[in-house]
C-alpha cells in the first residue's frame, strides 16, 4: 500500500469512521466482559457544537477508547435533552415569524410544531460529535421525550406522589417573565447591579403628617397592603394603630407592627408587598394582609397598575419615579447596589411570584447522596475541591419546584375533577385517573371529558435526573438485563456548572430507584475561555466555530490541542494555536512512519548501538505507561496525553530513530526494523485515545489488516519489567551528546567532520553508552584517559570532564578571548550571589527554596568557572 506523502486529516476522518461503524465497534450488548459505562451528558436537541461540548465529549471518548483496548465491553450511550424553555422559546419565536402566537392555538397544535422543529434541527449536534471521532454506540441514542423515556419521568412522578414527597402548594416562586415559567432556585443566578435607593413619602390618614419608607422598587408601591414598623422602634412609635395612604393609587393601608423589619436599613420604616416578595409575603400570611399582584406573566403591569396597565415593569419604574416626584412623594435617591436574580436560561431579571405549583420535598432524598460523596466515598468527584461546593448546596437543599408553566415536556399527570383544593388525582394514564376519580368523588358517572389535566410540563431536569437509568429502562423494567449488566455506570464527565441541577439529582434518583450509585467517579472539567479568561460567548464574538477548527487542524489536531491546556476542574485557557501544536504532533508521527517504512530492510547482524537503543526505549516506555496509569487513575487526562506527547516527540522521534537509523543510502537490519514497528504499534496504541483517525491510519498503513485487527479493537499494553540502570544510562549518555553537539554548534564544525572524545572517568560511569555517543556525535574515537588533554575544548557531566582536541579546527587566539570573556562574566555573577548569601536579613528572611536556589547558582558558577580555567589552560 503507497503511503501518501502528507497526512491528510479530510480525506482520512470520514473513511474511518464509517470503517469503524460499518463494523460495529462502538456496539455494545451484555456479554461475559468487565462492563464500562458512560452515559452522555445530553445536549438540547436543537443545539450546535461549541468549545464546551468539544472538550467534554474528547474526554470521555479517550476513556471510553481506552477501556475498549483494556478489552472491556465499552458502551457509550448517547442522546439528546428536550429542553422545555430552550426549545419552546425558539418554536414560539418560529411561529411569531409566521404570524401565529402561541395563545392562539391548541397545546396539539402547538406540540406538532415542536416535533416538526425538533425533527428539522434535532439530533445535528450527535452527526457533529461523530466528526470529532466520538465512538458512541449510536444504536442506543436516547432523546429525553421518546416515548419510554417519558413514561419512565410520569411513572417516577407518580410514584414519589404516593409516597408523599411530590406535593402541590400556593408558594412564592421564581418566574421567568421571558420564557413565562416557574424556575427552580438553582436555576436563577444572582448578580449585583448598580440601582437607585427610592425614598417615598406616604400620607398618614386624617393628619397633614407623612412616614417616609425606602425601597428599590418603586413600581411595587401599586400592590403595597401594609407599612410595617418595628415594635421596638420609638421614632415611629406614635404611629402604632394608625393608617397610611399609598401614593398614586390612593389605597387606605394599615400600619402594622413586626421585629422583622431592620431598624437599620433605609428608614427603618417598610413597605409591604406580600405578592411580590417572599418575605413581606410571611408577613402579609402572619398579619392577615391582603394580596395585591400588580403583574401579568409577562412582566407587564395590570389593571392593578392603573394608568401604567401593558405597560413593562421598567419601563414603569422610570414613568412612576417620574410621577412620583411631580406630585410630591419623592423625597430623595440615593445609588444602591441590589443583588438582581436573574434567569440561568434567559437571562431576564426574575419576578417573585405567588403561584400554584408542584414541589419534590428533597430532604430525604438527600440523605443517601450526601453520605455517598462525603461520607462512605462511594462516589468520587474529581477534583476534590468540588466536594465543599457538593456539601454547600446539598445540606442547604431546599424542596424543587418541578412545574414549569410550558408545552413543551412531559405534561403533570394531575387530573382534575372538580373546584375544590384537594379534587384531583395523580395517574400513570387517563383511564387510571377516571377510575381514581369516580372512587375518590363518589361520582360512578364521571367521564373521560370531566377530567382535565394539569396544563403545566415537568422541569427538564426532572427528566434527566433519571438518565443512567432510563437509558437502559431501568425505571419501567427494574430488572431488565440490561440495567442490571450496565449499572451502576463507572465514569461521568460533565461540566461543575451542574453539579447540582443534574449530577447531584442523579445521585438521589440512583439511590431512591437502585438503591446504589449512578456512577463511580465524576471528572469535573473546567470551562472553556479565551486567552483573556473571558468566557466564550456570541456576544463577545470569542467562541470559534468548532466544525471549522477541525477543517483547518483536523480532529485529533483539535483534541489535541483543547486536552493539552486542560486539567481537571481548571478552566482551560483556549488558544488556536494549541490546535497546530496537535496538528504538527500528527505530521511529526506520519513523517516518522513515512522515514522508517523508507528504510530498505536486509538481513545483517544487528549494531550494538541499536540493540540497546531498543533495550533502553522498551524500558522508558514501561516506565512512561506506568506515569500514564497513575494519570488516568487520578483523571488527569491533559497528564496523561502529555507524557505520551514526550515519549513519541522527544524519546521516540527524536533519539530512538537517531539511533537505529542506517547510515545514508544502507539498509536497517531486519532484526531492528521488526523491533522498531512493534514499538510503533505500541505507541499507537497509547495514542489512539486521543488521536484516533492518524493512529488508526498508520496503523492500517503498517500491514495488511483484516477487521479484527483493527487499532481500534486492538489490545492496550502491559507494564513489562523496567531497567532503571538502562534509563539512567541512557540519560547520562544524553548530556554527553548535548555537550559535543553544543562544541559543533559554537564553533561551526559539519557534522560529517570526525571528532575525538577523551574522557576522564571520574564518576566510573559504563563505556556501553559510547557506541550510541560515537553515532549519534559522528566520533572516530573515545579514550578514556588519567589527565586533562592540552589544546581542547571541555565540558563536564556530573564528575565527568570531556575533551575534544581542536588544534587546526578552530581560530585558538579567538576561542582564548572568548573563554576569558566567558570567565570575567561567571566570576562576576559569582561575586552578585555570594554578596546575597553573605547578607544576613537576606538569609533570615528569604523562604528556604529561594536561598537553596542561590546556593545551587554559586555551586553551578564554581563549576563552571573550573571547567573554563581548564580550557583556557588546555589551549594556552
Amino acid at each position: 500500500m503507497e503511503i501518501p506523502s502528507k497526512y491528510e486529516p479530510q480525506r482520512v476522518e470520514g473513511q474511518w469512521y464509517d470503517y469503524w461503524t460499518k463494523h460495529n465497534y462502538f456496539h455494545s450488548t451484555p456479554d461475559d466482559r468487565e462492563p464500562y459505562t458512560i452515559v452522555i451528558p445530553p445536549p438540547n436537541v436543537t443545539g450546535v457544537l461549541h468549545m464546551g461540548h468539544m472538550l467534554n465529549n474528547t474526554i470521555q471518548d479517550v476513556l471510553i477508547r481506552r477501556a475498549r483496548l483494556m478489552g472491556k465491553n465499552a458502551c457509550w450511550v448517547p442522546g439528546t435533552d428536550h429542553a422545555s424553555i430552550a426549545t419552546e422559546a425558539k418554536v414560539v419565536a418560529k411561529l411569531k415569524e409566521q404570524g401565529i402566537d402561541k395563545k392562539d392555538i391548541t397545546r396539539e397544535e402547538f406540540l406538532k410544531h415542536a416535533w416538526d422543529w425538533t425533527h428539522e434541527y434535532g439530533g445535528v449536534i450527535l452527526e457533529q460529535l461523530k466528526k470529532l471521532g466520538c465512538s458512541c454506540d449510536w444504536e442506543r441514542t436516547k432523546f429525553t421525550m421518546d416515548d419510554n423515556m417519558s413514561a419512565s419521568v410520569i411513572k417516577v412522578f407518580v410514584d414519589l406522589f404516593n409516597k408523599g414527597l411530590i406535593y402541590r402548594g400556593y408558594r412564592m416562586v421564581n418566574w421567568d417573565p421571558e420564557a413565562k415559567t416557574t424556575l427552580s432556585d438553582e436555576e436563577v443566578i444572582y448578580e449585583e447591579r448598580q440601582g437607585l435607593l427610592y425614598y417615598l413619602a406616604y400620607k398618614i390618614e386624617g393628619s397633614n403628617e407623612t412616614v417616609v419608607i425606602a425601597t428599590t422598587r418603586p413600581e411595587t408601591i401599586l400592590g403595597d397592603t401594609a407599612i410595617c414598623i418595628n415594635p421596638n422602634d420609638e421614632r415611629y412609635a406614635h404611629l402604632r394603630g394608625k393608617k397610611a395612604i399609598v401614593p398614586i393609587c390612593n389605597r387606605v393601608i394599615p400600619i402594622i407592627e413586626d421585629e422583622y423589619v431592620d431598624v437599620e436599613f433605609g428608614t427603618g420604616c417598610l413597605k409591604v408587598t406580600p405578592a411580590h416578595d417572599i418575605n413581606d409575603k410571611a408577613l402579609g400570611e402572619k398579619h392577615n394582609l391582603e394580596t395585591i399582584d400588580i403583574f401579568n406573566e409577562d412582566a407587564s403591569l395590570n389593571s392593578f397598575g392603573l394608568h401604567y396597565e401593558g405597560k413593562d415593569r421598567f419601563m414603569v419604574r422610570k414613568a412612576i419615579s417620574k410621577e412620583l416626584e411631580e406630585k410630591g412623594y419623592l423625597v430623595k435617591t440615593e445609588q444602591h447596589i441590589n443583588k438582581i436574580g436573574t434567569s440561568e436560561r434567559t437571562k431576564a431579571v426574575i419576578e417573585p411570584r405567588l403561584s400554584d405549583q408542584w414541589f419534590l420535598s428533597m430532604e430525604k432524598l438527600a440523605k443517601p447522596a450526601i453520605k455517598a460523596v462525603l461520607e462512605d466515598e462511594d462516589i468520587k468527584l474529581f477534583p476534590k475541591k468540588f466536594e465543599n461546593t457538593y456539601r454547600h448546596w446539598m445540606e442547604n437543599i431546599r424542596d424543587w419546584n418541578i412545574s414549569r408553566q410550558l408545552w413543551w415536556g412531559q405534561q403533570i399527570p394531575a387530573y382534575y375533577f372538580g373546584d375544590g383544593q384537594d379534587d384531583f388525582v395523580v395517574a400513570e394514564t387517563k383511564e387510571e385517573a377516571l377510575d381514581m376519580a369516580r372512587r375518590k368523588s363518589g361520582n360512578s358517572g364521571l367521564t373521560l371529558d370531566g377530567l382535565k389535566q394539569d396544563a403545566d410540563a415537568l422541569d427538564t431536569w426532572f427528566s434527566s435526573w433519571l438518565w443512567p437509568i432510563s437509558v437502559f429502562n431501568g425505571i419501567l423494567e427494574p430488572d431488565n438485563k440490561e440495567i442490571e449488566y450496565y449499572y451502576p455506570t463507572n465514569d461521568l464527565v460533565t461540566g461543575p456548572d451542574i453539579l447540582f441541577f443534574w449530577v447531584a439529582r442523579m445521585i438521589m434518583s440512583g439511590y431512591e430507584y437502585r438503591n446504589e450509585r449512578p456512577f463511580e467517579n465524576v471528572y469535573l472539567t473546567g470551562l472553556v475561555r479565551d486567552k483573556q479568561r473571558r468566557k466564550m460567548s456570541k456576544s463577545l464574538g470569542n467562541s470559534p466555530d468548532a466544525l471549522k477548527l477541525i477543517e483547518d487542524y483536523g480532529a485529533d489536531g483539535v483534541r489535541v490541542g483543547l486536552l493539552l491546556s486542560s486539567a481537571a476542574g481548571n478552566d482551560l485557557m483556549f488558544d488556536e494555536a494549541l490546535c497546530q501544536q496537535g496538528k504538527n504532533f500528527a505530521n511529526k508521527i506520519w513523517n516518522g512512519f513515512r522515514l522508517v517504512k523508507g528504510w530498505e530492510v536486509a538481513d545483517l547482524p544487528q549494531p550494538e548501538a541499536s540493540k540497546l537503543g531498543i533495550e533502553w526505549y522498551t524500558s522508558k516506555f514501561n516506565k512512561t505507561l506506568v506515569e500514564i496509569e497513575d494519570h488516568f487513575s487520578k483523571y488527569r487526562i491533559s497528564d496523561a496525553l502529555m507524557a505520551i506527547y514526550k515519549l513519541v516527540w522527544d524519546d521516540y522521534s527524536s533519539w530512538l530513530l537517531e539511533i537505529i537509523k542506517p547510515a545514508y543510502q544502507q539498509p536497517i537490519d531486519r532484526t531492528t526494523f521488526d523491533a522498531v514497528i512493534h514499538i510503533f504499534e505500541e505507541n499507537l496504541k497509547l495514542l489512539h485515545p486521543f488521536m484516533p483517525f492518524l493512529t488508526e491510519e498508520v496503523w492500517q498503513h503498517i500491514a495488511e489488516r483484516t477487521p479484527e485487527q483493527a487499532l481500534v479493537i486492538a489490545k492496550w499494553p502491559n507494564v513489562q519489567p523496567i531497567n532503571e540502570e538502562l534509563i539512567e544510562g541512557f540519560n547520562f549518555a544524553s548530556d554527553v551528546i548535548a555537550g559535543i553537539r553544543t562544541i559543533r554548534k559554537e564553533k561551526n564544525i559539519p557534522m560529517k567532520d570526525y571528532l575525538e572524545l577523551a574522557v576522564l572517568n571520574d564518576g566510573g560511569i559504563s563505556k556501553d553508552w559510547d557506541v550510541v555517543i560515537a553515532k549519534l556525535t559522528n566520533l572516530s574515537t573515545i579514550d578514556y584517559i588519567d589527565n586533562a588533554v592540552d589544546g581542547a575544548l571541555t565540558f563536564r557531566v556530573k564528575s565527568n570532564e570531556y575533551f575534544v582536541p581542536m588544534v587546526g579546527a578552530i581560530d585558538i587566539g579567538a576561542e582564548i578571548k572568548k573563554l576569558e570573556e566567558e570567565l570575567e562574566y561567571i566570576k562576576g555573577f559569582l561575586v552578585s550571589v555570594r554578596k546575597k548569601l553573605s547578607n544576613e536579613r537576606f538569609v533570615s528572611n528569604a523562604p528556604a527554596q529561594v536561598i537553596d536556589l542561590e546556593r545551587q547558582k554559586e555551586a553551578d558558577a564554581i563549576a563552571k568557572i573550573d571547567t573554563l580555567e581548564k580550557s583556557l589552560a588546555s589551549l594556552k
